[in-house]
């Protein structure tokens, strides 16, 4: 059986619970998008556990999890999450983990661009909330073929890796000295980088793709992460204020390495109320006063799981929903958070927009429209 795990709206919803609620029943548990760019908070009785690259069935001793061909990697960051959760007692071997080897290397200059980019556009006030962690530069060089996947980590001795490495590089200085003044990166360093990467994830990197059509064919339950939700999907969210990859679960398969296995289920996540990290239209907020925001974002900890960035806050917004619901086409939902409006004498939902005098019932992900009614 193979189920899709993923966010109605902008993200936060809660997926992390739910898959983990889930991995109690699964045999596989697959993250197939995104990056370290957002995070699943789980909490269990060995604490509580805010994972960014690893999937959420990883406290589950015997879920095997997958990082899979859809993912940007930064695998300083993975190295830094495994230390973490082993500290609380998780384990974490090539048996219980496993990268796809498709999965494309977010590398140390993706950061840096991201950073650079951001700070310019923030001089002008147009800059887009990113998590200058470089996952936008990550996929970017993917699609321009100017970085590399973590299958060529097990092939750096060869002259081609090696020949397309510095062909990457040159690129990659001339972009950073051209456009923002930096110095030039060298390659006996970047080499030494990828050894280094190669020493200690070459026993985890394998044909994923493989492993899960196997595992399907012998009838095993794998579950498929998405990270974020709909309206932050790059081609059916706010655009440009938007992830870098898709957020949808038709890609799940696609995004997993296993493009021609069906979906048997799509599990919908949506919050009780809506929430927000980042920039983009977000006309929830727009529905309340700042103090009863306030009271909302702390009741329920609404602060970012990768940025620790204070949420935007605002009613449950039936019109986003459905339109994320649309996207996702999932045939079950999971509702979270419903407790934290338990002290409201009224719960308020929105059901309208209003574009000038226009009454919309219909979410349009690029317009920036006011609520008209609750």
């Amino acid at each position: 059986m193979l189920t899709a795990v993923t966010g109605i709206n902008w993200g936060d919803e809660g997926k992390g619970r739910v898959i983990d609620l889930l991995a109690e029943q699964a045999d596989i548990v697959v993250r197939y998008q995104g990056g370290n760019n957002a995070g699943h908070t789980v909490v269990t009785d060995q604490g509580k556990f805010v994972l960014n690259l690893l999937p959420s069935g990883i406290l589950h001793p015997d879920v095997v999890c997958v990082l899979g061909d859809g993912m940007v990697v930064d695998l300083e960051h993975l190295s830094n999450e495994i230390s973490q959760i082993q500290a609380k007692g998780i384990t974490v071997n090539p048996e219980h983990l496993k990268l796809s080897k498709r999965a494309t290397i977010s590398m140390p200059w993706h950061k840096i661009q991201d950073e650079l980019e951001e700070n310019r556009l923030a001089k002008t006030g147009s800059a887009f909330g990113s998590t200058r962690r470089g996952i936008a530069y990550a996929y970017s060089d993917k699609y321009r073929k100017k970085t590399i996947r973590l299958g060529d980590l097990l092939h750096l001795n060869e002259e081609n890796i090696k020949s397309r490495l510095k062909t990457m590089l040159d690129a990659k200085n001339l972009e950073l000295a051209g456009c923002y003044h930096q110095e030039p990166m060298s390659y006996p360093a970047l080499l030494s980088w990828c050894e280094k990467q190669a020493l200690q994830f070459a026993p985890y990197i394998t044909d994923t793709s493989d492993y899960l059509n196997a595992a399907l064919a012998q009838g095993k339950k794998v579950v498929l992460e998405a990270q974020l939700g709909a309206m932050r999907d790059i081609d059916y969210g706010i655009f440009p204020y938007t992830s870098s990859s898709s957020t949808i679960s038709a890609y799940g398969p696609i995004g997993a390495g296993i493009p021609g296995q069906p979906l048997d289920h799509v599990v919908g996540v949506l919050k009780a109320y809506s929430t927000c990290v980042g920039a983009g239209p977000f006309v929830a907020e727009k529905a309340m006063s700042e103090t009863w925001q306030e009271i909302l974002r702390q009741s329920g900890g609404e602060y970012g799981a990768a940025t620790g960035r204070p949420r935007r806050v605002g009613p449950f917004d039936a019109v986003a929903s459905r339109y994320g619901l649309k996207c996702q086409n999932a045939d079950l939902i999971a509702l979270t958070k419903l407790d934290v409006l338990c002290t409201m004498k009224e719960i308020p939902v929105i059901t309208g927009y209003k574009k000038g005098n226009i009454q919309m019932t219909e979410f349009d992900p690029m317009e920036n429209l006011k609520t008209t009614h609750l």
